[in-house]
């Protein structure tokens, strides 16, 4: 490696390779129980909760460090009115024919349609974007690198940061999602790249049976 500022790693902890398997195996029984949900309890959720989880997702990794990302956390109803509103209004457009009858049928299983009551009935959304630059110092644009994978690799982190908190997610890409930019004032260096729905499921939630059927391990891994 080339010469460069650095610390030595004092913070890694290893485990017994039984303590190691035992940990992994806990780690996959917590994460099955992870579910995209629909309905959503208007119970709220502490804004610490939140700000903990989103630090957690500011430690993923990215493209030469530059965290490429940005996360408004909306709390407020006439906020969340808004976003709802717009979602809905290109939603109707989707389901109505821009989506193709493939991509629709693909959907029936879960039971998906234009109507998004979560997206105000839920006590936060979490509106996730990409920063394809960032100025410097001096002023002057720089490149950022990888945004997408990091972006991504972030979100990842949110939503599992989320789930260990004690609390359910969706995530929703309404097509366009250029009004997120607007609502949230975003500048022009941001693209928005997902919506979070956030919070407590509600008494009646359900889990389709489509979702809860996932790949084994043969399908999704190879050993070489």
């Amino acid at each position: 490696m080339q010469n460069h500022n650095a610390s030595p790693l004092n913070d890694f902890i290893e485990y017994p390779p039984a303590e190691m398997l035992a940990r992994s195996k806990q780690f996959y029984i917590d994460i099955k129980r992870r579910h995209s949900i629909r309905q959503f309890s208007d119970r709220n959720v502490d804004k610490a909760i939140i700000e903990n989880c989103l630090k957690a997702a500011g430690t993923a990794p990215n493209g030469a460090n530059h965290q490429p990302w940005h996360f408004a956390a909306i709390h407020s109803p006439e906020i969340k009115k808004q976003v709802r509103e717009q979602a809905e209004a290109h939603e109707r457009g989707f389901y109505e024919g821009r989506a193709g009858e493939e991509w629709l049928g693909a959907l029936k299983p879960l039971g998906t349609d234009a109507n998004k009551p979560y997206l105000e009935h839920a006590p936060w959304l979490i509106a996730i974007f990409s920063q394809k630059n960032k100025e410097s110092e001096a002023g002057q644009k720089q490149n950022n690198y990888y945004v997408h994978e990091s972006v991504g690799i972030a979100t990842g982190f949110l939503i599992n940061a989320l789930h260990h908190s004690g609390l359910v997610t969706l995530t929703h890409t309404p097509k366009p999602m250029s009004f997120l930019s607007k609502i949230c004032k975003r500048p022009d260096n941001e693209r928005p790249y997902m919506l979070l729905i956030v919070g407590y499921p509600a008494s009646s939630a359900t889990v389709p049976h489509h979702a809860s059927t996932k790949k084994s391990l043969d399908e999704i891994a190879s050993f070489l």
